[in-house]
């Protein structure tokens, strides 16, 4: 299998307590989707593990489309996890 590269794009609490706003990265071929993608990301252990938990609030986006934890990622891909934004 050809590898699947993808942008990871992280915004508002997230960039800050993860230290980056974006990370190019190669993804094993057992991710496939938004949970797979989120799950491979909290076996970094620390922040990652706490901030991408099973119910925190965190929304995603593939390709600048809301996602779910079955949307699929592919090759060239641009995910992006942000904390829900009120307004007022």
């Amino acid at each position: 299998m050809e590898a699947r590269m993808l942008t990871l794009r992280y915004f508002a609490r997230l960039r800050e307590n993860f230290g980056v706003d974006s990370e190019q990265v190669v993804l094993p071929a057992e991710v496939k989707d938004v949970a797979g993608l989120s799950r491979w990301l909290r076996d970094r252990g620390g922040l990652w593990a706490e901030e991408l938990a099973p119910g925190r609030p965190v929304r995603v986006a593939v390709n600048h489309h809301m996602a779910g934890d079955a949307t699929a990622v592919a090759d060239g891909d641009e995910v992006a996890f942000f904390p829900p934004v009120t307004g007022g």
